[in-house]
């Protein structure tokens, strides 16, 4: 039987190899879109923000105490990074695209974390200078709501594009998870500032937006069940039928919540703490901007079969991206290992990122 059917056995699983090589290659290409946006967004809102505030976990406490954890932190994951970036190329070289994909999106979460503690050391060091004065906390988290937002709505993009054949239960529960996580945490930040507010209005308003985007959400994950149990066009055009009206109450939410009103006042800092938070956040950004560039070049790699005139090049780029990862680690090491001697760190007009 074997012997048989061996012609037609070997034709098809090479067809059945090609199709799947092409979609660890399509995979790998949308993980690269994600994890992009996701670095630039934080980056966005932690590093280039002209306002200086302490960076918080989703429980609402700072990300560390002191100036040095921070520093001890970031320097370890910098580590960290440099070998899950040598780990990336080396999947690839080996054709592994499932596992390069893995790879980049603990790096992401990595560079996220690094960028959150780089940000709050450049806060501590700052408002440690003589002249500086400390955030007031408001209402809000523009951070943590904003990053909510974007979760939702890069969700709800993903599923809108992606074709019914590539819509797997595996894909489908990994983006219901993602957008219940996220309407979760602005459901919490939300009705603790309905509480906490002194404004009959706000107070309604947060109310009433909460229940706004928990109905769209609710009839939007009913789609994503009824896909998921029963693939079809009629069932995958309900889910992007109902991802707007999510997508539009949640935007409607983030913006009403992030209202000057209800963020506080930000830092006051000196020039002397103005050097040293723009030393710091210039070298968080020299590492997120090399990790852009090396996810920009496994995304050219991974859309390109290996016989393309391109190829080359766009490994070479890989490699250099790698190389220019490991140069900001060092600028960021360096920045905050000198945080003591502000002189030494560039004047406060230099390279500014705010």
């Amino acid at each position: 039987m074997a012997t048989g059917g061996s012609g037609k056995s070997s034709s098809e699983g090479s067809g059945n190899a090609a199709g799947s090589g092409l979609q660890h290659r399509k995979r790998l290409s949308s993980i690269c879109d994600t994890c992009k946006g996701k670095m630039q967004l934080v980056a966005d809102l932690l590093l280039l923000s002209s306002e200086t505030r302490p960076v918080l976990t989703s429980e609402g406490v700072a990300v560390a105490d002191t100036f040095e954890q921070c520093r001890d932190t970031v320097i370890a994951r910098t580590k960290e990074l440099s070998i899950l970036t040598h780990d990336i190329q080396s999947q690839l070289n080996m054709g592994r695209f499932t596992e390069a994909g893995d790879r980049l999106l603990e790096m992401t979460d990595l560079v996220v974390s690094l960028t959150e503690c780089s940000a709050h050391a450049a806060y501590l060091a700052a408002v440690e200078t003589p002249g500086s004065q400390p955030c007031l906390p408001g209402l809000v988290d523009r951070y943590k709501v904003t990053r909510c937002r974007h979760e939702v709505d890069q969700s709800c993009s993903l599923l809108r594009v992606t074709g019914l054949q590539d819509l797997t239960p595996q894909l489908l529960l990994e983006l219901s998870q993602n957008i219940s996580t996220n309407l979760k945490t602005l459901t919490d930040i939300s009705s603790l500032a309905s509480e906490r507010s002194r404004d009959r209005f706000a107070k309604d308003q947060f109310k009433l937006s909460v229940k706004s985007m928990s109905t769209s959400g609710t009839a939007f994950l009913a789609c994503v069940k009824e896909v998921k149990t029963q693939p079809s066009e009629l069932t995958r055009n309900r889910c992007v039928l109902f991802s707007a009206p999510l997508v539009q109450a949640v935007n409607a939410l983030v913006g009403f919540a992030t209202e000057p009103q209800f963020l506080g006042r930000a830092a006051g800092i000196s020039v002397e703490g103005k050097s040293v938070q723009t030393a710091v956040l210039g070298g968080g950004m020299s590492v997120v901007s090399a990790c852009v560039l090396l996810t920009q070049g496994l995304r050219d790699v991974a859309q390109h079969p290996d016989s393309s005139s391109k190829m080359a090049d766009y490994r070479e780029r890989l490699r250099n991206s790698a190389c220019a990862v490991s140069d900001g680690c060092t600028l960021l090491s360096q920045a905050l290992r000198e945080r003591s001697s502000p002189r030494t760190l560039p004047p406060v007009n230099s390279h500014s990122v705010n």
